[in-house]
C-alpha cells in the first residue's frame, strides 16, 4: 500500500509562521503520511522538525548534489542537482500541496501544482504567495478547486477531508 504524500512548500528564509508550519509537520505525521519538502530552512526545516518529532518520514528533495544541503530533520534526502528545476519534482511528489507563505520558489511550485490539477491548501494567514495565490487562482478552474486555510485547524480540516 503506497503511502499518502504531502508537500509543504514555503519560503526557506522564513521566520514567521514556523510555529504553524512545526503544527503542520507534526499533523501530517501523526496521521501517518509522509512529509515532503524542499529539504531547506523556514517553513520546510519547521515543517520537518514537527514530523520528525512525531517520528514521521521526512524526505527532502533539494536542489544540490551533496546530501549536506538538506535540513537535518530529513529522513530521506533525494539530491537533484537540478537547483529550482526541481520544484515541479516537488509539485508532482504530493497527493495534497500546502502553501505557507513563500516567495518566488513557492510560486513556481504552485504554478506546477495548478497544472498538474493537483489539491492545493493555500494558507491565507501566512501571507506570501500561499496567501495571494489562492485570491488569484481559486476560479480558474473550478474542477480543481483550491481550498482556503485561515488557521493551523483549517489545514488539518482540508487534510482530513482529502486523504481520509
Amino acid at each position: 500500500m503506497r503511502l499518502r504524500q504531502v508537500v509543504v512548500i514555503g519560503s526557506s528564509d522564513a521566520s514567521e509562521n514556523l510555529e504553524e508550519s512545526y503544527e503542520i509537520g507534526r499533523y501530517i505525521a501523526r496521521n501517518g503520511w509522509v512529509l515532503i519538502t524542499g529539504g531547506r530552512g523556514g517553513v520546510m526545516e519547521a515543517a520537518s522538525r514537527g514530523a520528525s518529532v512525531e517520528e514521521g518520514v521526512v524526505v527532502g528533495v533539494i536542489p544540490d548534489t551533496a546530501f549536506s544541503g538538506a535540513n537535518s530533520y530529513c529522513t530521506i534526502v533525494i539530491p537533484t542537482g537540478i537547483g529550482f528545476a526541481r520544484n515541479v519534482i516537488n509539485a508532482l511528489s504530493g497527493d495534497v500541496i500546502i502553501a505557507i507563505g513563500g516567495k518566488y520558489g513557492t510560486l513556481s511550485e504552485l504554478a506546477f501544482a495548478r497544472q498538474y490539477r493537483k489539491p492545493i491548501i493555500c494558507c491565507t494567514f501566512a501571507g506570501g504567495w500561499g496567501g495571494t495565490f489562492y485570491r488569484h487562482s481559486r476560479e480558474e478552474d473550478p474542477a480543481y478547486p483550491l481550498f482556503q486555510a485561515g488557521s493551523v485547524d483549517d489545514v488539518c480540516a482540508h487534510l482530513d477531508s482529502l486523504l481520509k
